[in-house]
């Protein structure tokens, strides 16, 4: 491979193909694309970044790197937290940060977006039309739609309204060759041909680059009641989830720990009860009455799984304090230290179990590992934290992310469940899949990317 800023003939003919700008080879201006969110420290030096501002401008970059035989990082805002978009020595890091075009047809509540398009920015676009694109995960404020696709994000509504592919109806894709293909459309009903489009979505960049994707919206909820309830241990907290799955249907539903609840104090305070051992933030848009008997009903589970106290409220502006302290928890987080950060899911009746797992694991290997949870559909994001530079502190980080993805095969559930598998968690994949299932997606890989230029080192 090519060391970094290797400025060859290749390159050359790539920049006069491209826009002026467009290519950097530059060491101090690659640099920032070295790295996502996951900090790893084996990132690679990349041989050039181009930053598209069309589909033309990926095909002809991808259509470059095939001809050298060149790999390809796709990259949106480089908010992946599995390394996924980690760049590899000699590669092309292709960034669509700069495809940032949003249409809204309200007639067939839909939005024509570009991959660079910040998913806030969707939601902003849709809403002056009574709109609303749900998926939210919690770094909505800053990652980008193509990035939500290639992962398949979910967030904080997804209980209710489900995740990324759920709103996926179109997208064009740029092929290891350089080839454009659009897949689906505008229309939420279609069965024409192999359901090529779902295949994309969750990828990871290891299939095709994403140039364009059109989403579906739905109206604009009602406002949501807001419900908050402490408890003294999270498996409390845990068997009241449960015990809502069987009754309600809750928009929102999301738990902290007592060591998450202490960060964001930390961080940011907001008058959360440090004394407790979990916080459970739920929220319903039901329409009309029925907001009131959901937010009683999940009261009642609460209280009857023996919670410390239960604070109910129709305010907006009140329940909106307290979404905001679990969106406060990811920064309250990484500002402990370095953090890996976990992306388990498990069925929702296995909470309390695995809960309690992850909580033997600190004990174990002598590790802060302050947990958040989408609990209403099972996603756990335990963090585990170790001071910057402490490579003790590492290893036993490692060795508790390696025993948190145990935890969650042994209760059934899936080692990620919105953030990829990405460099991270490809050790752990075979154990989940098995042999059979791994040797499927080896070829459907190698069928669409027989040269292996796409994102290698992800997923496989």
């Amino acid at each position: 491979m090519a060391s970094a800023g290797t400025d060859g003939p290749p390159v050359d003919a790539l920049r006069a193909a491209l826009p002026e700008g467009a290519v950097l080879t530059d060491p101090a201006s690659t640099e920032a694309y070295r790295h996502d969110w996951t900090r790893l420290p084996d990132a690679g030096f990349p041989l050039a970044v181009v930053r598209a501002s069309s589909a033309d401008h990926v095909r002809t970059a991808v259509g470059w790197a095939a001809a050298h035989r060149v790999p390809v990082v796709p990259r949106g805002a480089g908010t992946s937290l599995a390394g996924g978009a980690t760049a590899i020595d000699g590669c092309l890091v292709l960034s669509t940060e700069r495809m940032t075009g949003i249409e809204v047809d309200p007639a067939t509540r839909t939005a024509v977006v570009g991959p660079g398009a910040l998913t806030s920015a969707v939601k902003d676009a849709a809403a002056p039309h009574g709109l609303w694109y749900p998926p939210d995960p919690g770094s909505f404020r800053i990652s980008t739609i193509g990035g939500n696709v290639a992962t398949n994000a979910g967030g904080i509504c997804c209980v209710k309204y489900g995740v990324t592919t759920d709103y996926v109806l179109g997208m064009d894709v740029v092929l290891a060759d350089g080839r454009l293909v659009t897949l689906g459309g505008r229309t939420v009903k279609d069965v024409a041909g192999l359901p090529l489009l779902k295949l994309f979505v969750g990828s990871e960049g290891t299939l095709g680059v994403i140039t364009r994707v059109v989403l579906r919206l739905v109206p604009l909820p009602a406002p949501a009641g807001t419900l908050v309830a402490y408890f003294d241990c999270t498996r409390d907290a845990a068997r009241a989830v449960v015990a809502m799955g069987a009754r309600a249907r809750p928009s929102m539903l999301e738990l902290l720990d007592a060591a998450a609840v202490g960060a964001v104090e930390d961080f940011r305070p907001m008058g959360l009860d440090r004394d407790a051992g979990a916080l459970l933030v739920a929220q319903s848009d039901a329409p009309g009455t029925a907001r009131s008997e959901e937010i009683a009903v999940m009261a009642e589970c609460c209280e009857q799984a023996g919670a410390r106290s239960v604070i109910a409220t129709d305010d907006p502006v009140e329940g909106d304090l307290f979404l905001e302290a679990r969106r406060a928890a990811g920064p309250a987080i990484s500002a402990r230290g370095s953090v890996l950060a976990e992306d388990i899911c498990v069925p929702v009746d296995r909470l309390p179990a695995a809960m309690e797992r992850i909580e033997a694991i600190a004990r174990e290997h002598g590790t802060e590992i302050p947990l958040v949870a989408h609990a209403g559909d099972g996603n756990l994001h335990p963090a585990i934290v170790w001071p910057p530079g402490d490579e003790e502190g590492r290893r036993r980080a490692e060795e508790s992310f390696a025993a948190i993805l145990q935890v969650a095969l042994d209760c059934g559930g899936t080692i990620t469940g919105e953030h990829g598998v990405g460099r991270t968690k490809r050790s752990a994949l075979p154990d989940q899949l098995g042999d059979d299932v791994m040797e499927l997606g080896r070829r459907v890989r190698g069928a669409l990317d027989p040269l292996g230029i796409l994102n290698p080192g992800v997923l496989w």
